[in-house]
C-alpha cells in the first residue's frame, strides 16, 4: 500500500491508497480520486494549477529540476515545500507523505 494524507482546499484531510496508480504522476492520482486540480496544461509543468505543498515526507523526493523548477520559481507565493504534482511519480517512498491542495 502506499497511503498519502491529503488535505484538500476546503481543508478536509482523509487518506488515500494510491497503489494503483504507482509509476503514474501523483496528479492524475489525485484528479482520477475526485481532487480538484486544474492541470491547465495536461502535465507538462508549465501552468502549476496542479501545485501541491508538501506538508511531510518532502525528503523521498528528489529536488524539482528543469521544467518544474522553472515553473516554481516565477510563483511569488511558492515554498521550499511546493511541488507540482504532475512532475511527481507515485511509488512507495510516497508512502505516509502528507499533501496539502492550496486554495490559489
Amino acid at each position: 500500500m502506499i497511503n498519502i494524507t491529503i488535505q484538500n482546499i476546503e481543508e478536509e484531510t482523509a487518506v488515500l491508497d494510491v497503489q494503483q496508480f504507482e509509476g503514474h504522476s501523483l496528479m492524475e492520482a489525485l484528479k482520477s480520486s475526485g481532487y480538484d486540480l486544474l492541470a491547465a496544461c495536461g502535465g507538462m509543468a508549465l501552468c502549476a494549477s496542479c501545485r501541491i505543498e508538501i506538508e511531510k515526507g518532502i525528503g523521498a523526493l528528489a529536488e524539482p529540476f528543469g521544467q518544474e523548477l522553472d515553473t516554481l520559481d516565477v510563483l511569488p507565493d511558492a515554498a521550499i515545500s511546493s511541488r507540482l504534482s504532475c512532475q511527481l511519480k507515485v511509488n512507495q517512498e510516497m508512502d505516509g507523505m502528507h499533501i496539502r491542495i492550496p486554495k490559489s
